[in-house]
């Protein structure tokens, strides 16, 4: 599997609509033209993963700049840009001028930033099981949302990060597990600081799952984070991929048991010291059968020159072009351990000796979003008008009239976990089919 980790675009208007004149298009330009080099290299890329500040003032015209760049570049990975898109929201998709004027917003913040970290879960929970200021805690992710729910990676009261599953080979999946870490991002309408932000132990859980690979998709490195040093307890323990943002710098720190890379940035700004454009491909295979298997990873970094001007890698300490490594799968439950029926062990003994490469079956709604099919069926269904989806899930059951004031992504995000939850997958692809005929 070969995915592509870039971070911080930072599509900004008026200067973004314009592409002849906007000097940050013909580095995303250059961008593009190196990675059909390496697409042609070493293959289409299975999955984008965008790690947050897509915007910079959260603009929804930044937002429709950056979807159709986004889906350019997927043509040239070979990656559908309807099924493999995954993106988290950064400091930048969070609207300062709503964070800075929005009472209800700035209350619940101030009280997150004054009550003690191992308070602080509860709190949250609290705010958002309430439906005023559950809704209230993402006002500001509004652009933000409206983007990101077409490709299903959208952020609400009942879900404040997303996870997916893709199939990763040899009977293991992936998880790509999308942190948000912008809940306090913009307090007041003002810069953040070191340790202002605040991830939750809500979305270090990681639930461990037999022949399941965690990866962790966020923008916000650890040491911003006032609970950073749980969160690194957490996601070293549970994550065997690790990828952040917001830094503007490209570093890899590998370890036996878990990889943790800094994206860079497409975009930084050019007012900083040591400007430099960069992005990311990883490459992550299984390797071997049985109690022997192994993650094997190459990551191949690229920067920006500016003479002669073009991307080249960043070489390794040992003046290679990409790191090697390996890192070891997490194993399947002991058989003691499953609690397993006679039901469920004869079940096993007929799927025979093959069933061992077999993923682990998990009922999680959710994660099963992560199937490409599901995912281009929710990009189809983001294609109707308005009237349209409404008519198609009030039809079907999925959603209330009473939800009709609820914003959209969140509306709708709903309506799909209840379709799949019901097992009505099939008759919202049909419906959505017949609308749109």
């Amino acid at each position: 599997m070969l995915l592509l980790h870039i971070s911080d675009i930072h599509f900004e208007e008026p200067a973004c609509l314009d592409e002849e004149t906007d000097q940050e298009h013909t580095i995303r330009r250059r961008v593009a033209n190196h990675l059909r080099t390496k697409v042609d290299e070493m293959g289409n890329v299975d999955a984008i993963l965008v790690g947050g500040d897509i915007a910079y003032k959260a603009h929804p015209d930044e937002y429709a700049a950056a979807t159709k760049w986004l889906h350019e570049l997927a043509e040239i990975c070979g990656c559908s840009p309807t099924q493999r898109i995954f993106v988290v929201p950064g400091n930048h998709d969070v609207d300062r001028r709503i964070t800075g004027k929005h009472v209800g917003l700035q209350n619940i913040q101030h009280r997150l930033a004054g009550t003690p970290l191992a308070e602080r879960e509860g709190v949250l929970r609290r705010q958002l099981r309430d439906e005023q200021t559950g809704r209230d805690v993402f006002a500001a992710h509004t652009a933000y949302n409206d983007f990101a729910a077409p490709m299903n990676c959208q952020i609400w009261p009942k879900k404040i990060f997303w996870h997916q599953d893709i199939e990763l080979g040899g009977g293991v999946m992936l998880r790509i597990n999308g942190l948000t870490s912008t809940l306090m991002s913009g307090k007041d309408g003002k810069d953040d600081k070191e340790r202002d932000l605040w991830l939750s132990p809500m979305q270090t859980a990681l639930d461990p799952v037999e022949d399941r690979v965690n990866l962790v998709l966020c923008h916000h490195p650890v040491d911003w984070l006032a609970d950073g040093e749980a969160v690194d307890d957490d996601v070293n323990n549970r994550a065997r991929f690790q990828l952040f943002g917001h830094k503007h710098k490209q570093r890899i720190i590998p370890t036996p048991s878990y990889l943790r890379m800094m994206a860079g940035a497409v975009n930084p700004s050019r007012k900083e010291a040591g400007w430099e454009p960069g992005y990311n491909l990883i490459r992550i295979e299984v390797e071997g059968s049985g109690p022997d298997r192994q993650l094997r990873y190459e990551t191949h970094q690229f920067r920006y020159q500016k003479q002669p001007e073009g991307f080249v890698p960043v070489q390794t300490e040992l003046g290679a072009d990409y790191h090697v490594g390996t890192i070891s799968i997490p194993g399947r439950v002991p058989t003691m351990a499953r609690s397993a029926t006679p039901a469920s062990a004869a079940a096993a003994a007929a799927r025979g000796p093959e069933a061992e490469s077999e993923p682990a079956v998990v009922n999680d709604v959710e994660a099963s979003m992560g199937d490409e099919a599901r995912r281009d069926l929710i990009h189809r269904f983001w294609q109707l008008d308005g009237y349209q989806k409404r008519h198609v899930m009030l039809s079907l059951g999925l959603i209330s009239e009473e939800e009709l004031s609820i914003p959209e992504p969140e509306r709708y995000g709903t309506g799909f976990l209840r379709a799949g939850e019901r097992n009505q997958l099939d008759e919202l692809a049909a419906k959505i089919a017949e609308t749109k005929g």
